[in-house]
């Protein structure tokens, strides 16, 4: 019962995470904004996103882990959850050291009086998110397989 918990407690999170970077990668597209616009946008995801997202990505990932070692006895199983395990720890790392740096950077920015660089970062930070979509997206896909593998 307790690894059907596990395992059901980490499809749901891993769901909820992936599912708010697909988000975000929708909502926060900065194709054809203008600085202010941008700005604007961005602040305020960064102020709500900021609060739940790295709770919901170290929970994600724990709970992964655990299903990791729950299923050692399955070797496929366990190759599938540790890829996925891998996948959410890399998606953390990428956000903490590459999307959050940016992230303080635009909170000090004003609307009103946009850097001269502000373009530079934004498409570093869209370059970065990109990758990490595609790392949870990947992750998402090993867990749900090995959930039907399970089954």
């Amino acid at each position: 019962m307790f690894a059907f918990v596990i395992n059901f407690a980490d499809l749901v999170l891993a769901a909820l995470l992936v599912g708010a970077v697909f988000g975000a990668w929708l909502f926060l597209n900065p194709q054809g904004l203008n600085a202010n616009s941008y700005i604007t946008l961005q602040q305020q995801a960064i102020r709500t996103m900021n609060i739940v997202m790295p709770a919901l990505g170290a929970a994600t990932t724990l709970v992964t882990i655990t299903a990791t070692v729950l299923g050692r006895g399955d070797r496929g199983q366990l190759c599938l959850l540790a890829g996925a395990a891998a996948c959410f720890v890399t998606l953390g790392l990428i956000t903490r050291f590459l999307n959050q740096p940016i992230n303080e950077i635009v909170m000090t920015w004003r609307v009103d009086l946009p850097p001269p660089n502000w373009t530079v970062l934004r498409d570093d930070w869209w370059k970065w998110h990109h990758v990490r979509l595609v790392t949870g997206l990947v992750g998402l896909c090993l867990l749900i397989a090995a959930t039907l593998k399970r089954g």
